[in-house]
């Protein structure tokens, strides 16, 4: 959702390479957009109530948590860190996990999950987000996620 009023619904689809399916750190993402909307009317709402870090850079503030409607819900957003924290945009993943770290520069908002992807989203594009393997996160053996074993 932007500042604007404005909607975009997208669908993340997940690639894997052959021979490698069950390895998470192989894994490709792409957006389809699903949905634009210049105005809509909510059937319902989701809480984004939990905020698990916070950056500020140049007037601006990055945001990222969790929804407490369920814990594979993770949100991050940008405000303008006045009086007001005016929302310039927010993304809620329904199955990114939480996101417990973000960072602000002056063209990206980067949000590390739980799940060990890293979130880069363009300050001015968000649903232009990147996603990438945390090389931190203690990725499990193709062995332990059901890979076949090497």
């Amino acid at each position: 959702m932007f500042s604007d009023g404005s909607l975009s619904v997208m669908e993340l689809v997940r690639f894997s390479p052959a021979g490698r399916l069950h390895d998470r750190r192989a894994e490709d993402w792409q957006w389809w957009e699903v949905l634009r909307a210049t105005a809509w009317t909510p059937s319902d709402w989701m809480d984004v109530d939990t905020t698990f870090a916070s950056c500020t850079y140049a007037g601006s503030r990055a945001l990222a948590g969790e929804s407490s409607d369920h814990g594979s819900i993770g949100w991050v957003a940008l405000t303008r860190d006045a009086d007001h924290n005016t929302l310039e945009w927010i993304a809620v993943s329904c199955s990114s996990n939480p996101f417990t770290e973000v960072t602000l520069d002056a063209t990206t908002v980067t949000a590390t999950s739980t799940l060990g992807r890293i979130w880069t989203f363009p300050r001015n594009t968000p649903q232009q987000v990147k996603i990438t393997g945390d090389p931190t996160y203690p990725w499990p053996s193709p062995c332990q996620t059901g890979g076949p074993a090497s």
